[in-house]
């Protein structure tokens, strides 16, 4: 079972969060490729079971380098179809755009037809960072990565 992390980050917030991200998910089982986005081709996502986005929240949506990846993701549109796919965001301030970030980066996975689950609990969208990573978003990044783990171990089984 492999997934693939990908990332842009500039302060380094993001990218401490796919670590985290990453990190639990071994933790659970999964093959995890973590990689930032200027080391991703898209047809590289064809690779992988499942597929997290990080992004920081610039305007209240993702950083362009990740919307160009998704935009041409378009060539192969449908052959993500059933894939598992999460995001998470960070964000200079709350109400910062955070949810908004990560709901473009859901809307490009389910125009896919990927798979996506929210959570009841904690950031229902995905982990959120608001200036650092704190035990507020270290909880809710390690819970995500264990159910994002699980969900695509039942898919795969």
């Amino acid at each position: 079972m492999k997934a693939l992390i990908v990332y842009y980050s500039r302060s380094g917030t993001t990218k401490k969060m796919a670590e985290l991200i990453a990190e639990e998910a071994r933790g659970a089982g999964l093959e995890i490729d973590l990689l930032s986005v200027s080391e991703v081709k898209p047809e590289q996502l064809l690779d992988y079971e499942g597929i997290i986005i990080g992004s920081p929240t610039y305007y209240g949506t993702l950083a362009a380098e990740l919307k160009e990846l998704l935009d041409k993701s378009i060539s192969f549109h449908g052959k993500l179809d059933g894939k598992i796919g999460a995001a998470f965001s960070s964000a200079a301030n709350i109400a910062g755009g955070n949810e908004s970030t990560i709901l473009s980066i859901l809307e490009a996975m389910l125009i896919h037809g990927m798979i996506i689950q929210g959570d009841p609990k904690g950031d229902h969208y995905g982990p959120v960072a608001i200036r650092q990573i704190d035990q507020r978003c270290e909880t809710n990044c390690k819970r995500f990565a264990q159910r994002f783990a699980k969900l695509v171990k039942e898919k795969r089984s």
